[in-house]
């Protein structure tokens, strides 16, 4: 009888209370596992959605059949052939050519523009700084159109040139973010103490602030490198005779039919450019 009465009396011990909060906890935890494995499928979905046309392309490029999409065998015959394709190497050497001068000239503009509006009030600040990051906000299509235009009005022949100007008015705007925002972690005593033991405004840049700021530095000038060298949009605006660069050229390719050499050439700019950017979020992380 002892038994039978604790038995039947433990769940009397429960009030309605604590019941409705087990019940609620059971829901909240169900509801928690069932959110975490749809945003998980989610996830993978999208992944594949984005990704899985590439990994296919990618996979093709070392076929060594003649149809892009059939697989006839581990083959690096169409790299091999990207050697001998003069058009190719031509349009090639134009664009390390432009997003090595528009590297440069954007890194050192954008970061005395980074250095100007973190570090100095004056007039026109916030105009300046306003339009400083309209070529980020813009629309390609939008910029392309307009230097067009620019140059159009001035009479300026379309080539080689036209194109690094145009390269380095949108890259000036993404180096000076990533140098202003390592710009903005920096500890300003450090460039105060310099300055209180006697060293001259010159030397504090070079000893103290150049040093700390130098991996936003490299960081910005190989993202604008990347997408110098990625760029389509606006080059293929803005490009005069002589002055293809190596994605007008592959679009150009793409018109007259997609063969596996366009696998090859797409798999390589891949790689580069997603090297480069795997190099400047590490250094932007320093």
């Amino acid at each position: 009888m002892t038994t039978t009465t604790n038995v039947s009396a433990a769940p009397m011990s429960q009030s309605p209370r604590s019941v409705r909060r087990t019940r609620a906890a059971h829901r909240e935890r169900a509801r928690a596992a069932f959110n975490s494995r749809a945003l998980t499928w989610l996830a993978i979905g999208i992944f594949l959605f984005l990704y899985l046309p590439i990994i296919v392309l990618v996979i093709f490029s070392f076929s060594g059949s003649t149809n892009v999409g059939v697989w006839a065998g581990f083959s690096t015959r169409w790299y091999a052939e990207l050697l001998g394709d003069a058009a190719i190497q031509s349009a090639l050497r134009v664009s390390l050519w432009v997003a090595f001068w528009s590297t440069l000239i954007a890194t050192v503009l954008g970061t005395l523009a980074a250095l100007a509006l973190e570090r100095y009030r004056f007039i026109g600040r916030l105009p300046f700084d306003t339009a400083m990051y309209l070529p980020i906000i813009i629309p390609d299509i939008v910029m392309a159109l307009s230097t067009l235009l620019f140059f159009v009005t001035f009479a300026v022949p379309l080539s080689r040139y036209t194109v690094l100007v145009t390269h380095v008015a949108f890259n000036v705007a993404f180096v000076a973010v990533v140098v202003r925002a390592r710009l903005a972690e920096m500890d300003k005593s450090l460039e105060e103490a310099a300055a209180d033991l006697g060293a001259s405004a010159w030397t504090t840049f070079r000893r103290i602030t150049l040093p700390i700021l130098m991996p936003g530095i490299v960081s910005g000038a190989l993202l604008a490198f990347t997408l110098s060298l990625d760029d389509f949009v606006i080059t293929f605006f803005v490009a005069g005779p002589g002055s293809t660069t190596l994605p007008v050229r592959v679009y150009s390719m793409i018109k007259f039919g997609v063969t596996p050499e366009v696998n090859a050439i797409s798999t390589l700019m891949l790689v580069g450019s997603t090297v480069l950017v795997v190099i400047s979020l590490l250094l932007q992380r320093k």
